[in-house]
This record gives C-alpha cells, structure tokens and sequence, in this order.
C-alpha cells in the first residue's frame, strides 16, 4: 500500500525601501549618491551604469563627484529606450558584475538614467547571486512619479513589454527634480501622462492641477521658477501628490497577490499598442490614451458623466499628448490587448473604470461591442484630438447603462 507524507513551509517575505529626495545630488558636498543602503562604508569597487543620455549631459559631474568623495567606482554605458530593453542588455550588466568582483550585500551598483535602464539593471541585480541590492537614481519625469515606488523590473520579450521580470525594489532611490529640467519637453508630456492616471483613478486635487497647469507644467520643466500665472508650486505638487499617490496604492499590495489594482488603468490596452508602434509612442504617451479609452468606456457605461468625460481629453489635449491613435481606433487591436492582458489576470478583465474624476470601480463584464463603439470613438479624436467627445460617445446608441453592453 502506498504511502505519501507531505511538508508544508510558511514565510513571510517583508521588505523595506526608502525613496529619498534631495537635490544637488551630483555635488560632492552631498553624500547621497555614494551612501549604501545601509548607512555603512563600501569596502569595494561599486558598478554605476548610466544610460547614453545621462552620460553625455550629466557624465563628468557624476565622474567628479566619486573622485573627489574617494569612492571605487567603474562605469558602464547602456542605450536607452524600450528597443533596447532586451534580455541581452541585462546580461551586460550581469557580465559587468562579476568582471569587477561585485560581492553579496556591500557593493550594490548604482543606476542613474531612464525607465529602461532602470528595469535593466534591477532585474539584473535580483538576478545576480540570486539578489543583490542596488541603488537608482530616476533621471526622467516618469522615472520619478512612478518608477521610483515600484517593485517590479522587466525586460521586453518576444514582442510582449515586460513580459519577463521580477518584483526587486532597490533598498534605496534618489530624487533629484532638478535633474529633468535638461529633459525635452515631450519627456516631461510622457511623464505626465502617469501623473494623470494617478490623478483620475484617486487624486482629484492632482487633476485640477494638471487640468489649470499642463501646458506650463511642460514648459517649466516642473521647476517652479515663477513662470506661472497665478498660485506657486505646481511642479512639486505634481510630483509630490503623485509618488504619494502611488507610494499608498502598491505598499498594500506589492506583490500583486490582489490582481484587481487600480494602478493599472491606462496599462491594459496601451501594452499591445506601444509595443506594436515601437518606437513611434513613449510610455507615458500610450498609457495617456489607454486612460481616454478607458474614460470613453466608463462614460458610455453611464459611470463617468460626459462633462467629465470631455475635461479629461480637455487636459491631455492641455499637456500636449495625443488623445488617441489610429491603432486605438482599431477594435480587433483592442480585444486582442483585451486578451492578453486577462492573461496576466489569470482570466479576468478585472478592468478599473472611472465613476468620476478620482473614483473607481472594477469591471469584469466589458462586452466586445463596447470595445467597438469606444474604438469608433478613438479613431475620430486620432484624426482630430479636439473632437467633442461626448457627442462622438452619443452618436450612435447613447448613454449606455451601467452593467449593460454598448
């Protein structure tokens, strides 16, 4: 007769990582930048990987800063943007580590650039002598607001965004604002377009601001240097309200154990898209026209009222990104990005759509004709972002009810 005995291990696994801002970072009289996450001293030589950007504006001042503070450092140089986010680049930056003799715990390596580098290097390093801890440094607006709370690193696979990776926060990120204040402005649009889903899904103060300030937003740089009509201090709002905002979201759910998160609005369309236009839309470009897609569901629905409706595209029109593009337009691109992303969901749309500026509720029922008529309604404000979108969401059968199909 056979027998069989079963074990049964239980862990808790708990993780503490401190997002610090500060500025002058790259001055030598500020020790931030070389601190270990520990507050002790490095007894060894730390990597610091730099994407191209970063090494061409910000290159010789970080050089200065580690010589002049005596700290053990090699470089490494990384191409950015989301073609470059590939497994082989990772595997660089593994390949760096151990040709400097990168130990367990007191050489942490160091990442100053864009998203891509970013996630790079952090996969690399909960790879790397099965995890080691590192330190980034966000040099983009959207690394900043959202990137920066994050767990998760990634890289680009088989045409899928992010399709491999794993959750690895670093013990320590470093903010500096200053630092975007070299980057284009269409940076500073894509960076907004996370502000702006942060805002609908629960910061309406966050919106307004956004909504009264986007065009000044870009062209200050969120600097706050008095180019502003009316009340001071909207770039550090934004910023503020934003990684708080999202710093309160994932810390009560940061291993995605609940797959229903309304940080994810704006992330389940824009995938397919952004990665098939590659690289014709930034990130934050694609996820500010997933969140229209999905304020055009939400209103149709009856959820969203349509005055709303027609301030949210108002306000991505303000801040300078497009609305819409013409593969939002394309209803079988859409189901198709409807579909995989159930994948990720274990099945589930679990799809977050708004009842009103800053409020949300979950939906697992959007039928395929509403992902039509939504489509409909994309490919017009494609052509022309300045469509009146709630008669364009009325054209053709109305209002829908809550709970019903287009």
């Amino acid at each position: 007769m056979s027998t069989s005995t079963q074990w049964t291990m239980n862990a808790v696994k708990e993780f503490t990582y401190e997002i610090v801002e500060t500025s002058d970072l790259f001055d030598p009289a500020n020790p931030e930048l070389g601190r270990l996450p520990d507050g002790g001293e490095c007894p060894g030589t730390r990597l610091v990987v730099m994407d191209e950007t970063v090494a061409e504006i910000f290159g010789e001042r970080i050089r200065t800063y580690f010589e002049r503070r005596h700290l053990s450092v090699e470089y490494l140089t990384l191409q950015g943007g989301d073609a470059h986010k590939t497994f082989d680049q990772m595997l660089r930056v593994a390949s760096r580590l151990t040709e400097i003799g990168t130990d367990r715990v007191h050489t942490p390596p160091i990442v100053i650039g864009g998203g891509v580098v970013q996630d790079v290097v952090g996969m690399a390093a909960s790879l790397y002598r099965r995890g080691i801890p590192y330190v980034r440094v966000p040099t983009t607006l959207l690394g900043q607001i959202d990137g920066s709370v994050s767990a998760k690193t990634g890289v680009n696979y088989e045409g899928c965004r992010n399709r491999l990776g794993t959750f690895a926060p670093p013990p320590r990120t470093l903010i500096d604002s200053t630092l975007i204040a070299t980057l284009p402005a269409r940076q500073i649009r894509s960076g907004l377009g996370e502000a702006l889903k942060m805002a609908l899904i629960k910061d309406r103060t966050l919106f307004e601001v956004l909504e009264r300030y986007g065009d000044h937003l870009v062209e200050d740089r969120l600097q706050d240097s008095g180019t502003y009509p009316g009340d001071q201090g909207p770039g550090e709002t934004v910023i503020h309200r934003a990684i708080s905002g999202m710093a309160e979201e994932l810390q009560k759910n940061l291993w995605e154990t609940e797959l229903r998160r309304i940080v994810d609005y704006g992330h389940t369309f824009s995938p397919i898209v952004e990665m098939s236009a590659l690289p014709e839309l930034y990130h934050g470009e694609a996820v500010a026209m997933d969140c229209v897609f999905s304020a055009v569901l939400a209103a149709r629905r009856g959820l969203l009222p349509m005055e709303e409706l027609e301030r949210i595209v108002a306000t991505v029109n303000r801040i300078g990104l497009a609305p819409s593009h013409p593969m939002f337009g394309d209803a079988p691109t859409m189901l198709r990005a409807l579909a995989d992303t159930m994948r990720h969901r274990d099945g589930h749309q679990f799809l977050t759509l708004l009842d009103g500026i800053g409020r949300t509720e979950f939906v697992d029922d959007v039928s395929e004709e509403e992902i039509t008529e939504a489509s409909r309604v994309m490919a017009v404000l494609a052509r022309d972002p300045y469509a009146p979108v709630a008669e364009l969401c009325g054209a053709r059968s109305g209002a829908v009810p809550a709970g019903a199909a287009a």
